[in-house]
């Protein structure tokens, strides 16, 4: 489900300068900030559920052939799912997006490179999405 929100001009130009800053998109900067005081395992609850969403919205954009928007939200699904299996196997929270990239290695190291292609690009998921 997606919602549309209206806010003052000045408080989405901080948004966007403070998610800019971190390396994400506004809605994982947002996401963040809401988990950010919540008991571990409610976080890594809330960061897998939120990954399911946006693989969600990702499927309805491909359906609208927006793989733009499709290819971000793959991505924030991705990254999320990396913050939750960093959470919930080392207590770390990757709050900069260099952690981030950093976690994705280690895990890429434990499990193979198809984790570096997969956060690398989106392309391949896309691909095989519009297939059916």
């Amino acid at each position: 489900m997606s919602v549309d929100l209206s806010l003052p001009r000045i408080i989405i130009e901080e948004l966007k300068r403070k998610a800019d800053e971190a390396g994400i998109s506004i809605d994982e900067y947002l996401f963040d900030i809401i988990i950010r005081d919540n008991d571990p395992n409610m976080a890594v609850e809330k960061y897998l559920k939120g990954a399911q969403q946006l693989i969600e919205q990702t499927e309805e954009e491909i359906k609208k052939k927006n793989l733009r928007q499709a290819s971000e939200k793959v991505w924030g699904a991705c990254a999320l799912a990396v913050k939750a299996h960093a959470l919930a196997r080392k207590g770390a929270r990757l709050e900069p997006h260099r952690d981030l990239w950093v976690y994705k290695n280690e895990i890429a190291k434990e499990i193979g490179d198809w984790v570096r292609i997969y956060l690398n690009s989106p392309i391949p998921y896309i691909k095989t999405s519009m297939k059916t």
